[in-house]
Parts: structure tokens; sequence; C-alpha cells
């Protein structure tokens, strides 16, 4: 089986889900249903480094389950060919924990978007997140409501107007990342559709880990949202942007070989801890020296580092933090009901009978 090797602490995500010897491809994960996303929508692109990642993991497709709610992402499961479950809106992780409870042979993915997991599923995501059950989540968001077409979702950002805020949004918007961290999750990433290594990256990061692995996708909504995340993307601004984090690596970004004036081969960027206050902010280099750059570790048990990374990142895009923000080892829900249920059965035979005479008794009034 292949791995990609991030530097982080291999936890065994795939422990007891059966391998195959068979060589497979991205062909091999291409279901006969027609792809219908409107033309340049991002989800293509997801979907695309998907079925070219799933081969390196060389499980047997029919161990494979991809679970959705509702909304435009969740049409994958129709596209990948494994099983999957097109469940109903904002439930998907409720689905998806109930099968790796019972089915420790399975490898369960979840897709959802920014409305259906962070709206009617905020709920269910939190205390998926809480609980540790071992799945991975792709979260799209492409900051809009694109089935329903085009009203404001859960983060879009203050001020966005849509057809349901003619006049502006009011609310405060989520960053998921930052929720997923609040929720202590194990495993938090963040990745750009556009981005096909960093993507691919962090896919086999959270495959690697056992418990549940949240990885944001910034997703491009071509029709009612389009361009969203193009800044990260143009020659310049996306080096001046976008913080990439690297395990045990200084955290620097930004122009490179001096084009920049830096007068170094490292990025002109770095992120460094404020003395005064302890928070991290953005410095050039040149100003504080090498030395003074945050190394990044995702394996801290205190998720409050990790957070303060994802505070960097707002609305604005002015800076945005992507990569693996935490990979921590904790039991899982799964694992730990599995284990109970067993105690139950050794410890406690089955006795319908003292069941039924047991002390708790209720009286019916005809």
């Amino acid at each position: 089986m292949t791995t990609i090797d991030l530097g982080l602490p291999s936890i065994g995500g795939l422990d007891g889900v059966p391998t195959t010897d068979d060589k497979q491809s991205a062909k091999d994960y291409k279901s006969d249903q027609e792809v219908r996303w409107c033309p340049g929508c991002g989800d293509y692109a997801v979907l695309a480094a998907v079925q070219s990642f799933m081969p390196t993991l060389g499980l047997k497709r029919e161990n494979i389950v991809f679970v959705s709610g509702i909304g435009c992402s969740s049409r994958f499961p129709y596209y990948m060919d494994t099983y999957g479950v097109h469940s109903i809106h904002g439930r998907a992780p409720a689905f998806a924990t109930g099968l790796a409870v019972s089915r420790p042979d399975l490898s369960v993915w979840v897709v959802t978007g920014d409305g259906d997991a962070l709206s009617i599923g905020g709920n269910h995501l939190i205390h998926s997140l809480r609980r540790n059950v071992n799945l991975k989540i792709l979260l799209f968001n492409n900051r809009i409501y694109g089935l329903t077409k085009g009203q404001y979702s859960p983060t879009s950002e203050t001020g966005k107007i849509t057809k349901s805020t003619p006049m502006g949004s009011l609310d405060n918007p989520f960053n998921p990342v930052s929720l997923a961290l609040g929720a202590e999750a194990t495993f938090v990433a963040r990745a750009i559709d556009s981005d096909r290594k960093q993507l691919t990256e962090v896919l086999g990061a959270a495959a690697a880990h056992r418990g549940t692995a949240l990885v944001e996708i910034y997703q491009n909504c071509p029709i009612f949202n389009d361009g969203a995340f193009d800044v990260l993307k143009e020659a310049g601004e996306r080096e001046r942007r976008i913080i990439p984090l690297r395990h045990g690596q200084p955290i620097r970004f930004g122009a490179r070989d001096g084009s920049a004036g830096s007068g170094d081969e490292g990025g002109e960027y770095g992120v460094t801890r404020d003395p005064n206050t302890g928070s991290l902010q953005v410095r050039k280099v040149t100003e504080v020296g090498e030395s003074a750059l945050v190394v990044h570790d995702a394996s801290l048990a205190d998720p409050s580092y990790a957070f303060a990374l994802s505070r960097l990142t707002d609305t604005t895009l002015a800076h945005t933090v992507t990569g693996v923000f935490r990979s921590v080892d904790r039991s899982t829900y799964d694992d730990a009901a599995r284990a109970q249920v067993q105690e139950a059965k050794d410890s406690r035979p089955a006795d319908l009978q003292a069941l039924i005479n047991g002390k708790d008794t209720w009286t019916v009034a005809g």
C-alpha cells in the first residue's frame, strides 16, 4: 500500500479495512453516471483528485463508502464506483457514524458543503468531531448555497449580497477550521480545489489518521459566487497570501529567490509569536530574523496553537493558511463502542427472561 509521508504521526486510520493486490487506477473509481455539475465548478477538480488518490490506498472498492447530505457536493457518491449513500440534509455525519461503528471493515468518507455541514448539519458535525469517530469529512466551501440557487451560507462574508440578503448579510461567518478545532477535532486541514498536489497530500494524511479527519476545501461556484478564491490562484498574489504548513518546518511563505528583495532564497514573510500577547502574526523575515519564526507542530496535544493558526485566515483572504493544522492521537468512539459491546457480551450473557422479570414495572390503567 502506498502512503504519503508528511512527517506526521501515523495512527493507522485504515486498520482493519481489507486491502487488495489488484492494481487500480483512477478509471476504476469512475462510475457510469454522467457527471452533472455546472461547467467550471470546482467539484470537478476535487472529484478528479479523489478518484486519482483512492488507488494509492490499496483498498477494495467494496470496502469504501462515500456518504453525502444535500447540495451540489452531495452528488459525489454517484460519481465514485464505490458504495455510496445520498442521505438527508445535514445528517451525513450521523449516517456515517452508524456505518463506522457497525462496520470496522469499511473506509467511510463524508462529502458535504458549507451549507449542508454548518447550517442544518452543524450539530451533527461538531459531535462527530468531538466523539472522534473513525471517518473522513471533506467539506466543500464555496461560501454560497449553490443547489438552491444562490442564498448566503454560514461561510459567506458579512455584507454579502445574495438573493436572500439583498442588502447584505448581517451574519458573522464561520471559519470551518476554527470551528473544528474548537470542537477539539483530532485532524484538521485545508486545501484549495485547484492545488492538486497539496490536496492529494492532505487526503493521504487524512486517510492515514485514525479518528475523525476534517478537510476544508475551498471550491469555486462559477454560477452564484464565481471567483470567490481567484485571488489565491493569481501569480504573485498566491505567494503573498497562502501560508502553507509543513510539519517540523518554520512557517514561511511569499516570494522566493530574492525576487521581492528579501535577499535570500526563502519566503519573504513568516509567522511569529507576538511577545506581548502570545498571538500569532505575519512579519517580514528580514525584520525579525529566521530564528523568530514559528516551527509548525501539528502533533501538539493542546489545540490552542492550531486554533491560533486558523485565526490568521479571514474572509478577506489577505492570508490563507493551508495544509494540516492538527493531527493527534486519541481514542475513537467507534473502537470504544465496539469494545464496550464485546465486554457486555463477555461479562453479561443475554437473558431475555431476566430482562422481562426485572425490577422496573409499569401499571397501565384501562
